[in-house]
C-alpha cells in the first residue's frame, strides 16, 4: 500500500479498492522524481486532484483517472495504451479526454475562448466526468499558482474566470465555480 493512498483512503474509506490502489501506485511510481514548480514532489498534484474529486462525490473511474490525469503527457513510459491495459476504457478514456483539452493552441483569446468552450462540451457529451476531472485539476493549479510567473498567473486566472468557471457554473457546481472565481480575481484585480 503506497503512502498516499494510505492517507486517502483514511479519509475517504468509501474508495478503498484495487483498482484505485493501482492507480495510485502508477501515478506515485510514474511522478517520481518530478516536481512541481513550488519545488513540491509532483504527485502532491495529482493527490489533491483525487482528494477534490472525491470531495466532489465522484465515482471510483474518476478517482483513478484524478491520479493518472498526467501520466501520458508527462511520462514517455506510460502512454494512453497502457493506461488502457491496465484500467480499462473508461478509466484510458477519461485520462485520454483530459489531456486533450490541455493541448489546444490559439491566435487570440476569443478564438481560445469559443474553442475551448466547443471542444468541452463535445467531451462532455461523450462522459461529463472528463470535464470534472480537468475542473479539478484546474482547482488545484490555481490553488497552487503562486509559483508561476506573474504573467502565467494573470493568462490561466483571465482562462479560468472566461472558461472554467462557467462550465462549473452550467454543471451545477456552484461551490467549485465561486472557488475558482475567487481565486481568479486574486490575479485579475488584486487588492
Amino acid at each position: 500500500m503506497t503512502e498516499y493512498y494510505s492517507e486517502f483512503i483514511k479519509k475517504y474509506p468509501m474508495y478503498a479498492d484495487p483498482l484505485v490502489e493501482k492507480a495510485f501506485a502508477i501515478g506515485e511510481k510514474a511522478h517520481e522524481g518530478q516536481f512541481r514548480d513550488s519545488g513540491e514532489p509532483y504527485v502532491i498534484h495529482p493527490y489533491a486532484v483525487t482528494n477534490i474529486l472525491a470531495e466532489l462525490g465522484m465515482d471510483k473511474v474518476s478517482i483513478c483517472a484524478g491520479m493518472l490525469h498526467d501520466v501520458p503527457e508527462d511520462v514517455d513510459e506510460y502512454p494512453i495504451e497502457f493506461i488502457r491495459d491496465q484500467f480499462n476504457d473508461e478509466v484510458a478514456n477519461i485520462v485520454d479526454g483530459v489531456t486533450k483539452l490541455k493541448k489546444f493552441g490559439f491566435q487570440s483569446k476569443e478564438e481560445a475562448q469559443a474553442e475551448n468552450v466547443r471542444k468541452m462540451m463535445i467531451a462532455m457529451a461523450k462522459d461529463v466526468r472528463v470535464i470534472i476531472v480537468k475542473l479539478a485539476d484546474r482547482l488545484h493549479n490555481m490553488r497552487t499558482i503562486d509559483a508561476k510567473p506573474m504573467e502565467k498567473q494573470r493568462r490561466t486566472a483571465h482562462e479560468t474566470m472566461e472558461i472554467y468557471a462557467p462550465i462549473a457554473h452550467r454543471l451545477g457546481m456552484q461551490k467549485l465555480k465561486w472557488e475558482l472565481e475567487d481565486l481568479s480575481l486574486r490575479y485579475l484585480d488584486p487588492i
